[in-house]
């Protein structure tokens, strides 16, 4: 299974393009970040998010999408751009055909760092183990990207052991 990550944000929406064998290694395939700058009106970086991850996808050809879910933001206004920018991704990836799942922080936190309160600096850590990369992925965005498609990767395998049983 080839899974898209995606953590949105404000001024940085992470992607992580992870595939997990068959004998469960995993593997990095992609991860970067879609840069926006602020002083851009809405629209035109709204219109970036969907053309950088509409790349990708065709790029990498991954078989789900796993986007993290809001939260918390600082204040209503930042929520309204976050749940926009997280929108687009959405709508990119269900327009490429992908099945798209959320997953909540503590959930991400929990599949790779075993906490779900950990810090950021702990996730990009264990993201670099597990995915045996030679330096922590960067921006943290990207990083916490790859961690939501290991997260989905977790979960996915968890579900499909307790059908067998």
């Amino acid at each position: 299974m080839r899974v898209l990550g995606i953590d949105c944000g404000g001024t940085y929406t992470g992607y992580g393009v992870v595939e997990q064998t068959p004998d469960g290694v995993l593997i990095c395939i992609a991860s970067g970040a879609v840069r926006l700058k602020t002083r851009d009106p809405l629209h035109q970086r709204l219109l970036r998010v969907h053309e950088e991850l509409r790349a990708v996808i065709e790029q990498h050809h991954p078989d789900v999408a796993a986007i993290e879910e809001v939260f918390y933001a600082s204040n209503v206004k930042s929520a309204l751009k976050l749940g926009e920018v997280r929108g687009v991704a959405m709508m990119t990836a269900a327009g490429c055909g992908l099945p798209v799942v959320g997953y909540a922080p503590l959930s991400v936190k929990s599949a790779v760092v075993g906490y779900g309160r950990a810090e950021k600096t702990q996730v990009q850590d264990m993201v670099t183990r597990l995915l045996k990369l030679p330096a922590p992925p960067e921006p943290a965005d990207a990083a916490d990207a790859l961690a939501i498609a290991i997260c989905h990767l977790h979960t996915a395998a968890t579900l499909a052991a307790m059908e067998r049983l």
